[in-house]
């Protein structure tokens, strides 16, 4: 398993190793809100953003083909003047469920603040040390997220070196005061706010839930669906430890988006006493989206 070679490679200095590149991005560009100018530069940028997140190397960890992350960057363009682009972005990733077919959402977010400056053909750079444009930055921002989740399902707290690098980035995009979704506090669902919530002591159960839910019990349920389901089950008392510490957290919303439905599929092959604890858990955390849980009920 990747994660294995990872911890090789740190502890035993494996050298000579191929490395595959870790994601597997599919970009896409909304321009149909953007009338009357040319499309080209929207098809350039597009090209431009795959191959650059493609291409790359983000980690000193091996993947193999098929053990490359999906993932979907979803940008939809509002507006856009002389080179001054407008845009919210939809960030999603899967990854897959030991001995089976079924793939998970790890990581599904979106961010309506994302302005940034582009010429046509200009290069896409990134220095760990500093930021040459609002684009990269929340590009490179939300591939460290999707590591982050994605080595976090594997082992415990596994995506920490991740979100200190995503972390970094927050703090070097901060000193820009003309870059928008980083400022603290100013949203509460900003790239900021989901990085605080991520790297708090509040946190901790979180990253401790994210781990048992997949790697206890996803990847648990073809070997032994009733211990994979009820190891998953548990974790999810996280989440009311944490509306209790945090109501507002921007993690319950990703939870939300990336998991309850999955969640709710899970607890419909459980007992009748389970079914109505998973339900006063969802009308707990999520009063308002009864109706995705409802079937829990009976």
């Amino acid at each position: 398993m990747k994660r294995l070679l990872f911890l090789l490679i740190i502890f035993f200095g494996i050298a000579g190793i191929v490395r595959s590149q870790e994601l597997n991005v599919a970009l896409t560009i909304n321009s149909d809100k953007v009338q009357g100018s040319s499309k080209q530069i929207f098809t350039t940028l597009q090209n431009a953003l795959t191959e650059f997140i493609n291409t790359k190397k983000w980690t000193t960890a091996t993947f193999s083909q098929n053990e490359r992350i999906d993932c979907n960057f979803t940008i939809i363009v509002n507006s856009l003047e002389n080179n001054s682009f407008s845009c919210e972005i939809q960030v999603q990733a899967r990854r897959p469920v030991y001995n089976s077919t079924y793939t998970t959402t790890i990581f599904n977010f979106r961010d309506t603040e994302f302005d940034f400056e582009y010429t046509e053909f200009e290069p896409l750079e990134y220095n760990e040390n500093t930021l040459n444009s609002n684009l990269t930055a929340v590009i490179i921002y939300y591939i460290y997220m999707i590591l982050g989740f994605d080595f976090d399902s594997f082992s415990p707290n596994g995506g920490q070196s991740f979100f200190q690098q995503a972390q970094q980035i927050v703090t070097l995009a901060q000193s820009e005061p003309s870059w928008n979704g980083w400022t603290a506090f100013a949203n509460k669902r900003n790239r900021h706010a989901l990085m605080t919530a991520l790297t708090e002591n509040q946190g901790d159960s979180f990253h401790t839930m994210w781990y048992n839910y997949h790697r206890k019990g996803l990847d648990e349920m073809a070997a032994n669906a009733d211990r994979g389901r009820t190891n998953l089950i548990s974790s999810l008392s996280a989440l009311k430890e944490l509306k209790n510490a945090r109501p507002a957290s921007v993690l319950l919303q990703l939870f939300s988006d990336c998991k309850l439905d999955e969640a709710v599929a899970v607890y419909s092959k459980a007992t009748i006493q389970e079914k109505q604890e998973g339900y006063k858990l969802f009308s707990d955390l999520y009063p308002a989206a009864s109706t995705r849980y409802e079937s829990l009920k009976n």
